[in-house]
């Protein structure tokens, strides 16, 4: 089994990566100012299960294919590379939220809404292929060949997600905090988000497959 020094470690790595604002984060930060922290919570949860959609992939090889593969990494990434560049546009064009009470934002999630925010966290965290490869490079170094692969493969998708949920939960709660500032301050947040988005996407469309 993974040992506990180990464990501790891929913790680390996974804290300080996951920090690191990407889509599903800011994603998690713009749904928090819109919808309130608890409607973000759909699309935390579909950025988990991209987390455990990955980490079984990984599991199985299918990175080293993607690696191996040209067309299949292209298919991929460019999908990736548009989605990101739909949200970052839809995002710059969005018109100024009002602000509202934020037991009023937590009770608006209507099913609609939640399963839109949901898809969309998915959607981006699986689009991007680098996600794909960097796990099948990552837990590799933290698993013992000898010992039964599938529970040490359990546990570190587990403390992945967990740890990720806990930062976009953060990054949510802070975009709830500011939905009660001034209508340019939610504006000019909009545009940051969906600036970084288009940013993001300009950097996935000059990845390249050697990476």
């Amino acid at each position: 089994m993974t040992t506990t020094t180990s464990l501790l470690a891929f913790a680390l790595v996974a804290a300080v990566t996951i920090a690191t604002p990407g889509p599903t984060v800011l994603l998690a930060l713009h749904n928090g100012a819109r919808h309130g922290w608890r409607a973000a919570g759909w699309g935390i949860a579909g950025a988990v299960l991209s987390d455990l959609l990955l980490v079984a992939a990984a599991g199985l090889g299918l990175g080293a294919l993607l690696a191996a593969s040209e067309l299949a990494f292209s298919t991929v990434k460019w999908l990736g590379v548009a989605y990101l560049a739909w949200l970052g546009l839809a995002l710059l064009r969005a018109r100024p939220a009002a602000a509202v009470p934020a037991g009023e934002m937590a009770a608006a999630a209507a099913p609609p809404q939640a399963r839109a925010l949901f898809v969309k966290s998915l959607l981006v965290a699986l689009g991007n292929p680098k996600g794909l490869l960097f796990f099948s490079a990552l837990l590799p170094q933290f698993i013992q060949p000898a010992a039964p692969q599938l529970p040490q493969y359990l546990l570190l998708a587990a403390v992945f997600a967990g740890i990720d949920a806990l930062v976009m939960a953060g990054y949510a709660l802070l975009g709830a905090r500011s939905a009660g500032l001034p209508g340019a301050a939610t504006r000019w947040l909009d545009r940051v988000c969906g600036g970084t988005l288009l940013g993001l996407a300009a950097m996935l469309a000059s990845l390249r497959r050697s990476a």
